[in-house]
């Protein structure tokens, strides 16, 4: 989705998976419905819009679209850190089965509504090729 704002316009949508540590099966039934609530919320929190959610019982895949002023290391640190203190505060046997909900790791692609093979040929026309 393009956002403008008073200098910029920007078309930045991010896909965003994740597991819980071990990549244990800790997102089954109530834990998942609750993280697919949580998550949208979060996301405004940071600016951002979810264009579409998964919550499997082993991994999440989240695709939204963030404002370019947030870095991506940050966007996942803050989602991970809030989702995890709540979950496990509304669940508390995630703390015994899981001493950290979430890794450090996490899988992140960009989307934007141009292809590589596009803005490559944009930069040949400008340079006269």
């Amino acid at each position: 989705m393009r956002k403008q704002t008073r200098h910029a316009t920007d078309t930045i949508n991010d896909h965003l998976v994740w597991c819980p540590k071990y990549r244990r099966t800790a997102l089954e039934g109530a834990v998942g419905a609750r993280l697919a609530e949580l998550l949208p919320q979060y996301v405004r929190k940071l600016g951002g819009e979810v264009l579409d959610l998964v919550v499997m019982p082993d991994h999440g895949t989240l695709f939204a679209s963030f404002p370019p002023t947030l870095a991506i290391s940050q966007i996942m640190y803050r989602l991970n850190g809030a989702t995890s203190h709540h979950l496990r505060t509304e669940v508390p046997q995630l703390k015994i089965c899981l001493p950290s909900l979430w890794p450090r790791s996490y899988y992140v692609g960009t989307a934007g509504h141009v292809s590589a093979k596009t803005i490559q040929r944009y930069i040949d026309e400008q340079k006269g090729r």
